[in-house]
């Protein structure tokens, strides 16, 4: 009961910041809608699309990019859930918060679970927008799809976690998130097919399966038209357990102390 009580808490704050800063939920959305309406736009003759899973059919640009539009607002959400625990330590709120008599795993992941949350609830809203544009998906796939944002989303959560966890002030982290964001956004199947990206390059292919972020791509992709990338799944189960036990080792208190000695 303590835990449910201190996930409820942690999770009502995480929705009173949201609430309390709209600028930040209309800076998730506007990044993808400009992507959307703008580049994929001005795209749409110059990338041709072929017939793979899970499309069975020639598909519109625009059709194409609505997963990696997805995966960009989870991504960039969860690194800026780890920014504000960047500030919350400078604070002191975060060290409050580990200091509860409770496992420190448990505290993280209702941090990280508050964080997806919100994520997924950009993207609702980002469908949403996008279903007005006229660019609908079918209906099975907007219920099929929350699982795979969920996964996706505590997987890149993690990773801003991990981050987190080892960046000690609040300017370094702003920066370190360009060099993450922008190579795992690009070097992935979010704007382009690995076969198109293999065309130019095996090498550059072969960078993007390795990507994660690819992965947690083509894993809404499926969803999106009710289908099950097992693959993909287990490529974003493993980054979550391997992301958040870095995490965790972070966050150790010892370590800390050890740190501090050295």
């Amino acid at each position: 009961m303590t835990w449910l009580v201190a996930l409820s808490a942690i999770l009502h704050r995480e929705a009173l910041r949201f609430v309390g800063q709209r600028s930040r939920f209309v800076a998730a959305l506007v990044r993808p809608l400009v992507w959307l309406f703008v580049f994929a736009a001005g795209f749409r003759a110059a990338l041709g699309l072929s017939i793979t899973p899970p499309y069975q059919t020639y598909i519109t640009y625009e059709i194409y990019i609505i997963p990696g539009l997805c995966g960009m607002i989870l991504l960039f959400n969860g690194m800026q859930s780890s920014l504000s625990l960047v500030y919350d330590r400078e604070m002191g709120s975060m060290r409050l918060l580990l200091t509860a008599p409770l496992p420190r795993w448990w505290l993280l992941f209702s941090k990280l679970l508050a964080g997806t949350l919100v994520s997924i609830l950009q993207c609702a809203a980002f469908l949403a927008v996008a279903a007005v544009w006229g660019i609908r998906l079918p209906l099975v796939g907007y219920l099929v799809v929350i699982p795979a944002l969920l996964l996706s989303g505590l997987m890149l959560g993690a990773l801003g976690l991990m981050l987190s966890s080892f960046i000690r002030q609040l300017e370094n982290f702003a920066g370190v998130m360009n060099f993450v964001i922008f190579p795992m956004f690009f070097l992935s199947s979010a704007l382009y097919p690995l076969w198109r990206m293999a065309e130019a390059s095996p090498r550059l292919r072969d960078l993007c399966t390795l990507n994660p972020f690819t992965h947690a791509v083509e894993l809404i992709r499926f969803a999106l038209y009710g289908q099950a990338n097992l693959m993909a799944a287990l490529w974003v189960t493993v980054a979550l357990a391997v992301f958040s036990a870095a995490a965790l080792r972070g966050y150790d208190p010892a370590r800390g102390v050890q740190n501090r000695k050295g």
